[in-house]
């Protein structure tokens, strides 16, 4: 079938319009799935009102999944999917994180622009989040197209970058927010990874910045040089013509490329509103040293 697409954005972003996911989709329509999220890099599926197995069924008709979690305390969870991301502001038992609890501390990380498990050797394809419970206002998240960033670069900013190497960790992504609170466990699992600056997309044969709150390092590079031009190409792909912020909905389930978009989520009243988001994610092919070279 063809899919219902409206576009969201002028860039990228579209609502798709008519499916129900909590039945699997056959492998035509994953098919159809994947060539839309190749156009627009993010999908958004209104009122699908998804259980936690449904979500993960969706899930494994489109591909392989991540198989663990990467967080601090990643043995307090409500869930039982271990493949299945917590992102909200509750504890086991359904109540508020406390002010200080090192899981909220270590949660506000998720307002820097990212792109999901870029720490990661081998680093997430797609995700897909599930608005189970939204606050009256805020707590929107915001995307950005690194294909398109990429695409206005100047000529001599893109020779410079496209073979550099970043290390990605979320030591580095929390030490800017002041976190240190680690186990040694902890420490040895968020190790920095080696990932290209800049990735070729199979499926679209377009080129993007990876970029991440989560770099710390590019080899052969002084560090602080290092960190200022990663800054400075942040900057220049966040600005506003490259950026679609979703209002979130009940039952909204978002699906977004982390190889060709980074994003953020905004702040809400979290002390006050529960906040119940649920992510599962599809693991990319191979490092992205392994892959295809821009």
């Amino acid at each position: 079938m063809a899919l219902q697409l409206i576009p969201l954005h002028p860039l990228f972003v579209a609502e798709v319009k008519g499916l129900d996911l909590r039945t699997p989709p056959g492998p035509g329509l994953c098919e159809e799935i994947h060539r839309a999220m190749d156009r627009y890099a993010v999908l958004v599926f209104r009122d699908q009102r998804l259980d936690d197995d449904q979500q993960m069924a969706f899930g494994e008709a489109l591909g392989p999944l991540e198989q663990d979690r990467a967080t601090v305390d990643v043995h307090k969870t409500r869930l039982k999917h271990r493949q299945m991301n917590d992102i909200s502001n509750l504890d086991v038992d359904g109540s508020l994180l406390a002010a200080d609890d090192r899981r909220r501390m270590f949660n506000l990380g998720n307002q820097l622009w990212h792109s999901d498990s870029s720490f990661k050797a081998t680093p997430a394809k797609y995700s897909m989040l599930h608005a189970r419970v939204v606050p009256p206002e805020g707590g929107d998240t915001e995307f950005a197209d690194m294909r398109a960033a990429w695409d206005a670069l100047p000529e001599k900013t893109k020779r410079q970058v496209k073979d550099l190497v970043c290390h990605h960790s979320l030591l580095y992504s929390r030490a800017q927010l002041g976190f240190a609170d680690y186990t040694e466990e902890e420490k040895k699992r968020f190790a920095p990874v080696r990932q290209r600056l800049v990735r070729w997309h199979p499926g679209s044969g377009r080129h993007s910045l990876y970029l991440s709150s989560h770099i710390g390092e590019i080899e052969g590079w002084p560090r602080p040089e290092a960190m200022m031009l990663i800054r400075n190409l942040t900057e220049f792909a966040t600005q506003r013509q490259f950026v679609y912020a979703h209002k979130w909905r009940q039952w909204d389930l978002v699906m977004w490329d982390n190889r060709t978009t980074m994003h953020r989520a905004r702040p809400f009243e979290d002390k006050t509103y529960p906040r119940d988001m649920r992510r599962v994610t599809l693991t990319d092919v191979a490092p992205t040293l392994e892959q295809r070279a821009a």
